[in-house]
């Protein structure tokens, strides 16, 4: 076995990933404190070619050092938007078609691993804040919310890592 070197990936440059298909996947971050969880959302939203990122409230917004860090370029290729409130990304999402998921631990939600949806008409995923997670007002407004399966005894995931499970889980659905 050997590593591959980074010409052998074939990645896309800027130009030609702005040009690239995208999962029509928006990801809402509702005021996340973090600016590494920031710079980390954008990496993996590069990663996986998503629609587009909404900052929201008093999640950072490029260019940043500290999001710099994480996302190691990706602010150059994620579509960004910043939105006042996420509540005004929310109703631009719905004003657009979008079906808009919580991801968060709540009664009625969906377990990612059981995680059936069409990506029709686009999705928007929001991700809260690192203490109070989606805030209780936006909880009340998605179409759906989806639950990360947990087993131990931290029942709550850093947000880049829940993030990057629920990205995944996504495009793994809508690329096969």
């Amino acid at each position: 076995m050997r590593k591959l070197q980074n010409i052998e990936l074939n990645r896309l440059s800027v130009d030609a990933f702005k040009e690239a298909e995208k999962l029509p996947v928006i990801i809402v971050l509702d005021n996340i404190r973090s600016q590494h969880n920031i710079g980390s959302v954008f990496r993996t939203s590069d990663a996986f070619r998503m629609e587009a990122i909404h900052l929201c409230g008093i999640t950072a917004t490029p260019p940043h050092r500290e999001i710099h860090k994480t996302a190691l370029g990706a602010t150059d290729t994620v579509s960004w938007s910043y939105f006042e409130t996420t509540q005004l990304s929310l109703d631009f999402l719905k004003s657009k078609g979008y079906m808009v998921f919580a991801v968060e631990q709540a009664d009625n939600s969906m377990m990612l691993d059981e995680l059936d949806i069409k990506i029709e008409n686009g999705i928007a995923l929001i991700f809260g804040n690192e203490i109070d997670g989606v805030s209780e007002e936006i909880m009340q407004k998605v179409d759906g919310c989806i639950e990360i399966p947990q087993f131990g005894t931290k029942h709550s995931l850093n947000i880049s890592v829940s993030a990057g499970i629920v990205i995944w889980e996504i495009a793994k659905h809508h690329f096969n």
